[in-house]
């Protein structure tokens, strides 16, 4: 660092010797001292001790340098607000840090940082702090005078627990632990009043603690753990809960309670041992998202879980439910148009009750127009016209474009894409498996709603451009057509991205850069005559073929 910029609040700005008007003696009234000071990026080895000349800064941001150390005049930086010194080498925090009594973000991740000073708790004025992808084994107790931390980031780290004071931080709102080696949470953990998110993924917990006073919290991510038992007493508290996501654990059924969280629009169970979910399912209803894929369930239709269609999987949850409500367990289920569709051309129950229009497996070549009249003005969420023989999308799909949200037309002879279908700008769930498609229109675009869509059996020769630019999807499906090639710098901008399978088609080769989407969960690529990777590392999983192909990447 240059040495003016530290003596920039002592030494006499230059302009004052050049302007005629102000002899050099006169005091430069227009300067103020120096309070934000923005260093990152460079290649800093060190800070000079300097930095104690800059009284007035509430701003240093040093990230992405190669400093290993920082400078214990630091702590004379009484003004100081926000510290950022991520993306360096430290490997130890100076205890004189610890005065800078009104710090309020501090920003110490992507460091190599194996403990923290005790002082820690003096740092009362603190609402950011982020220590993610350290070395840490261990928190300092000192943390539970942290009272006024809202946000604390600890993931990617080497902790084996969590002190039970960290319950004292009334204030937090927001606490990740990802990616550490946590076997429990202290139950005190439950006693946070203030916590909005918890994310505890990819640990080692077999258990969730209960939560009987976060009645605040939103989100709980709790994924790749080893959890194996959901009780009612995890969930029934969590009046607030959005989103709850569980997937790649060993839990093996679900609670009826699961019905208490009335605002739940996410959940995620996706590849557990379950082999039945709950018929109260059904009553959850702001539900828009739900994964069950790699579960071993009965008491769902098969060709639902293999699109994920919440609305369909949760319709079915509601037939089971209103035929459980009325049936005696011994006597065989009343027949109704419910459970015998096929003995009414027009299901109007299933249009007005469940919003789902169904002409399915009718081995028809045109959909009856007197179908889409029956809807008139009822909102149809979910439609299906799956096994049949039409050869194109039917045109009056666009009457629906205000309210249906899922559509499958797998198992007919569709050929193209309608922009009909293009309209349907609510949709975020398309099945369109086993037709005769080659590629699809650029209008599609237009579906900015689309989560999942599978593609799987058709006669695809490339990737379709268009899915790169559907931002909103997180599940393609695209096994078994003649895909040659796929762009890896185009999936990555798809950064809801989760699954794609491309499992039995024509790819010569995968692009190491592949290794860089992030965010998949799940690839699938076996079948296919690439060499590499080969069939031993695929059989890994995906985190070990991304990694692999990131080893690929040319330097």
């Amino acid at each position: 660092v240059p040495q003016y910029v530290w003596r920039i609040n002592l030494d006499t700005p230059e302009e004052a010797h050049q302007n005629l008007s102000f002899g050099a003696a006169d005091r430069w009234w227009e300067q103020t001292d120096l309070t934000k000071l923005i260093l990152a990026s460079n290649k800093l080895q060190c800070l000079s001790e300097d930095v104690k000349l800059l009284p007035a800064l509430t701003v240093l941001d040093v990230h992405d340098n190669q400093l290993t150390s920082l400078p214990s005049a630091l702590g004379q930086l009484e003004n100081l607000q926000k510290l950022d010194v991520s993306h360096n080498k430290l490997k130890s925090i100076p205890e004189e840090l610890m005065q800078l009594s009104h710090l309020k973000s501090l920003l110490l991740h992507h460091n190599e940082l194996s403990c923290l000073p005790d002082g820690f708790g003096q740092l009362v004025n603190l609402e950011a702090l982020d220590l993610s992808n350290n070395r840490l084994t261990d928190i300092p107790a000192s943390f539970a005078l942290l009272i006024n931390l809202v946000r604390l980031n600890l993931a990617c780290n080497q902790l084996k627990n969590l002190p039970a004071d960290i319950s004292e931080m009334k204030s937090l709102r927001q606490l990740d632990c990802t990616k550490n080696y946590l076997e429990t949470v202290p139950s005190k953990l439950a006693t946070m009043a203030s916590l909005e998110q918890l994310y505890l993924r990819k640990n080692k917990l077999r258990s969730l603690p209960e939560f009987p006073s976060c009645k605040l919290l939103k989100e709980l991510h709790a994924g790749e753990n080893q959890i194996e038992i959901l009780n009612a007493e995890n969930l029934k508290h969590l009046n607030s809960l959005s989103v709850l996501e569980l997937r790649d654990n060993k839990i093996k059924s679900v609670p009826d309670e699961i019905a208490l969280l009335q605002k739940l629009e996410r959940l995620d169970l996706a590849n557990n041992d379950i082999s039945r979910l709950p018929y109260t399912l059904g009553n959850l209803p702001q539900l828009k998202f739900l994964a069950l894929e790699g579960n071993p369930l009965r008491t769902i239709r098969r060709d639902l879980l293999q699109v994920s269609t919440t609305d369909s999987i949760l319709c079915d949850c509601v037939c089971l439910l209103s035929l459980d409500d009325v049936t005696n367990p011994n006597e065989e289920p009343p027949v109704t148009a419910m459970t015998l569709p096929s003995e009414s051309r027009v299901n109007k129950h299933a249009i007005t009750s469940l919003k789902l229009l169904e002409y399915s497996e009718k081995q028809a070549a045109v959909i009856p127009d007197e179908l889409f009249s029956a809807v008139g003005s009822n909102p149809v969420a979910t439609l299906n016209f799956s096994k049949n023989q039409l050869n194109e999308v039917p045109p009056r799909i666009v009457e629906l474009k205000d309210s249906v949200c899922d559509v499958n037309l797998g198992f007919n002879k569709i050929s193209s894409v309608s922009l009909e279908l293009c309209m349907l700008h609510k949709l975020t769930h398309l099945d369109i498996r086993n037709n005769f498609l080659t590629s699809l229109p650029e209008e599609m675009e237009a579906l900015t709603r689309l989560q999942v869509i599978n593609l799987s059996f058709n006669r695809f020769k490339v990737f379709p451009s268009v899915l790169y630019r559907i931002l909103a999807l997180e599940t393609v499906l695209l096994s078994n057509n003649q895909v040659g090639s796929i762009d890896p710098l185009q999936l990555k901008k798809m950064e809801r991205l989760g699954t794609l399978d491309l499992q039995n088609n024509d790819l010569l080769q995968v692009p190491p850069e592949l290794g860089n989407c992030e965010t998949l969960r799940t690839l699938l690529l076996e079948g296919n005559p690439f060499r590499t990777p080969r069939a031993a590392v695929l059989a890994k999983g995906t985190a070990a073929v991304l990694e692999y192909l990131r080893s690929r990447i040319p330097a």
